[in-house]
């Protein structure tokens, strides 16, 4: 895919300042042009003052000028406005208004790391020391975005503009209700659902493995459980394990790792998943609160007095 993944998000909060702290706990590193980084993918967050949590930009890597210009073609057919300069293409999500820029970009080449050691029944692969796990030390970084959920109003609006317009595949179906969106060898990269409001539900971010899944979600929670949202668990849809949090303006941050990759688009066939068959495989059910955010009906207030 000439498409190779999500190069940064900015969300618009109320208060950036609380917001930022949260992320820096969260593992993100806060540097003086503003922007928050991982470890492998750089600047990949930016805060931005808003009266309402929202998803204002969303940039999308490309490997070159001949994806542009495919782009721009397949977006004067579904008649979406777009400009380009220089090495990106600016167009507008239609249904939330979300800035989206796809930029020629270099494939992200993340340092390969020793990969964790497990005993099992019959197979003892660390003899004789303790489990790499638990002698883990330091905070927990995450090493780069992942995904970005999107609640949207009009959900097949938003999937033409996504699918036809830039190019996504469908990995998989929540029933009529969304779709696990992927511009990556990755599982996922977008997931729109159909929702009363248009709402930034999540951004989700990488870490190596379920031992730091746990660790960073444990040093969140020590002085602030109400931070807390869904976990710890793994994914049917993507597979991945997960970890969800909550930040001061209502925007969900997941940890996750092991999520499926190297999707052929020749041999993989999307599901459809019925109610929350596809939400989970293990772990506690989602909270109400997951699956409708608390402040859901202040969102929809919010967008009838705007402007």
């Amino acid at each position: 895919m000439a498409l190779h993944g999500l190069a940064s998000v900015t969300i618009g909060v109320p208060d950036v300042a609380a917001t930022r702290s949260y992320y820096t706990d969260f593992g993100l590193t806060s540097g003086d042009d503003g922007w928050l980084s991982t470890t492998d993918g750089g600047r990949q967050l930016r805060l931005v003052e808003r009266p309402r949590r929202q998803l204002v930009d969303v940039v999308i890597r490309a490997d070159d000028s001949d994806d542009l210009a495919r782009i721009a073609s397949t977006l004067r057919g579904i008649d979406a406005p777009f400009q380009v300069d220089g090495d990106t293409l600016t167009t507008h999500e239609p249904v939330t208004g979300t800035r989206v820029a796809v930029r020629v970009l270099p494939r992200l080449r993340q340092p390969v790391r020793p990969a964790a050691v497990y005993n099992g029944p019959g197979r003892v692969e660390r003899s004789g020391r303790r489990a790499d796990g638990v002698m883990r030390e330091g905070q927990v970084r995450p090493r780069r975005l992942g995904h970005a959920v999107l609640g949207v109003t009009d959900l097949a609006v938003a999937m033409r503009f996504f699918t036809e317009g830039l190019g996504f595949r469908v990995s998989d179906y929540i029933s009529d209700k969304g779709a696990f969106l992927r511009c990556s060898d990755e599982h996922h990269n977008i997931l729109v659902l159909a929702a009363p409001v248009n709402f930034l539900h999540h951004t989700s971010w990488q870490v190596d493995d379920i031992d730091e899944i746990g660790r960073g979600a444990t040093a969140m929670l020590e002085d602030h459980p109400e931070r807390h949202v869904w976990g710890l668990g793994r994914h049917h849809a993507g597979s991945n394990f997960f970890w969800y949090l909550k930040d001061p303006a209502g925007n969900f941050s997941e940890y996750f790792s092991d999520m499926d990759c190297d999707i052929d688009d020749a041999l993989w066939t999307p599901e459809v998943f019925e109610g929350a068959q596809g939400l989970f495989n293990w772990g506690p059910p989602p909270p109400p609160s997951f699956l409708r955010p608390d402040d859901l009906a202040d969102l929809m207030i919010g967008s009838h007095s705007s402007p």
